[in-house]
């Protein structure tokens, strides 16, 4: 039984009909009509016909008596973070991976519990783990209600010494997924402590942060072709990207039992002794090289004529062979342009400035790089102004394998995926700042990042299969506007939920959710 509207402007009526079936088939019967529409839109008529209706449905009066003010609420929880990520937690396999894990221990309180409140935190609020405690008492989270402070700090710190083992079973659980595994890619970044830094992961070192006054641990991760996270690694703060690659494939080889797997990194990574290792251990690689800095780059392969051929939109190739070593030089013309414009609005500025004095120029490495010395004097040397035109738009990329030269610049330039995983973990998710004591608690810390970014990648993909790109502050912020709120009619308790907002049904949907209905009983 429903209401429908039948007629057309002005003559619009308002009907009661019902459903029936004859003969197989669907047949609609008009059981009475109401009146023209604007006519009972003026006189108040939907309204009475409504309220005398909701005396007869209990669930109507509990909805309006709220609405009113005269049911109070007994509690208000966000359930719209649950619902959307306590689905993926299950469907990536992190609970279970996480539960198989846990069989035999006996802490006495829910760890995987624990584990998954202080991943939906990172994902929400982010902060510490006593704000996690706080924040919990405003969220539905089943089995969480026992959760105490310090059930929070033994969690990280367990899942900190069960990192790796959590990781390879995460890894073999979803293996499917990366059955094309042919590439990995990765990069690494820092990340600084405002604590004393653990008992040996925090160092001083080269800070990607600008924060060299504190110590720092240095974070890679690794991701498959298609982007989806495979694993991060963590060592102390003092060592250089260089010493990092080679640990990461050999344990990658050992954990994961990969073999045939060609290895994208960026030019921080690259040496004479990585490559020779790597060629060793028949590693197929595509490094970035350092233009400036490497000799055999610097002359011999930016050095060589040759011809540019077109693979994409602003992106052009060319390959050179130097002593059986096998590069291919990239160029952008946009960028070329650009880096062109720079260097032309810094000369200008230089000159400015040396009129004014030029003290203070010699220490911005900005300026240093076109200034020449001598006798005393400062000035603009045209000849490194000219030289450093050479470099415009390019970057060059040294690789073993067989690929064309187009197939090598494009996989290159997806390292962008390591960059935006990193820029999500350190923005969005808030992994600094980091005040734990133990190795074992900041490890956990970190992990718990990743284990946020494997959810939102998945998300992600879901919404991407159903056509949708939304923004992560919009779907954060619909999501935690769908509450649930408890309340007492009579004997009866009620669970009211809020309405969706924006993106939250969308995203309900994409990852199989069934959204609650507007009122249960309890």
């Amino acid at each position: 039984m429903f209401i429908r509207v039948k007629g057309s402007d002005p003559y619009r009526y308002l009907q009661v009909v019902e459903n029936h079936r004859e003969e197989g088939r669907v047949v609609q019967q008009v059981l009475c009509t109401l009146g023209r529409v604007d006519d009972l839109t003026a006189s108040g008529g939907t309204d009475s016909l409504l309220r005398s209706l909701a005396r007869f449905s209990q669930r109507v009066q509990v909805v309006e008596g709220y609405q009113q003010g005269q049911i109070e609420a007994q509690s208000v929880r966000q359930i719209g973070p649950d619902l959307a990520f306590g689905r993926l937690w299950q469907t990536t396999g992190i609970r279970k991976v996480l539960e198989d894990s846990l069989l035999g221990r006996r802490f006495g309180f829910p760890v995987e519990r624990a584990v998954y409140l202080t991943v939906l935190h990172r994902l929400f609020e982010s902060g510490s783990d006593r704000a996690c405690d706080r924040w919990r008492e405003d969220l539905g989270i089943p089995g969480s209600d026992t959760l105490e402070l310090h059930h929070l700090y033994r969690a990280m710190r367990w899942l900190g010494d069960a990192k790796e083992e959590v990781e390879e079973a995460l890894f073999h659980h979803r293996r499917d997924l990366f059955s094309e595994f042919s590439l990995a890619f990765f990069d690494t970044t820092s990340l600084y402590f405002e604590g004393a830094g653990g008992e040996t992961l925090g160092q001083y070192g080269h800070s990607k942060d600008y924060r060299p006054d504190l110590k720092q641990m240095i974070v890679g991760a690794v991701l498959a072709d298609d982007g989806r996270p495979v694993s991060c690694e963590l060592w102390p703060g003092n060592q250089t990207d260089a010493q990092s690659l080679l640990p990461v494939v050999d344990r990658l080889r050992r954990r994961f039992g990969l073999r045939r797997v060609c290895w994208v990194a960026d030019r921080g990574m690259i040496s004479k002794g990585t490559i020779e290792s790597l060629e060793q251990r028949g590693m197929e690689y595509l490094l970035g090289a350092r233009m400036r800095r490497q000799r055999e780059v610097n002359e011999a392969v930016l050095g060589r004529a040759g011809r540019y051929h077109e693979v994409a939109e602003n992106l052009r190739v060319k390959e050179v062979l130097v002593e059986g070593h096998r590069y291919i030089v990239c160029h952008n013309p946009q960028e070329a342009a650009r880096d062109a414009a720079e260097r032309e609005a810094i000369v200008r500025s230089l000159e400015d400035r040396l009129k004014e004095g030029a003290g203070q120029l010699v220490g911005n490495r900005g300026y240093r790089r076109f200034l020449r010395t001598q006798r005393g004097a400062i000035t603009i040397d045209q000849s490194k102004v000219e030289a450093d035109a050479r470099y415009d738009g390019k970057f060059v990329v040294r690789t073993n394998t067989l690929l064309p030269a187009q197939e090598v610049a494009l996989q290159y330039k997806r390292l962008l995926m390591v960059e935006q995983f990193f820029r999500v973990a350190k923005s969005l998710l808030h992994t600094r700042p980091i005040y734990h004591q133990w190795d074992a608690t900041i490890r956990g810390h970190v992990f718990v990042s990743f284990l946020a970014l494997v959810l939102v990648d998945e998300m992600k993909r879901r919404l991407a299969d159903r056509g949708c790109t939304l923004e992560w502050n919009a779907v954060k912020h619909d999501l935690e506007s769908l509450s649930q709120v408890q309340v007492l009619q009579g004997d009866q308790t009620y669970l009211l939920r809020t309405p969706l907002r924006g993106t939250a049904g969308k995203v309900l949907q994409a990852v199989g959710v069934a959204i609650p209905p507007p009122v249960q009983a309890a």
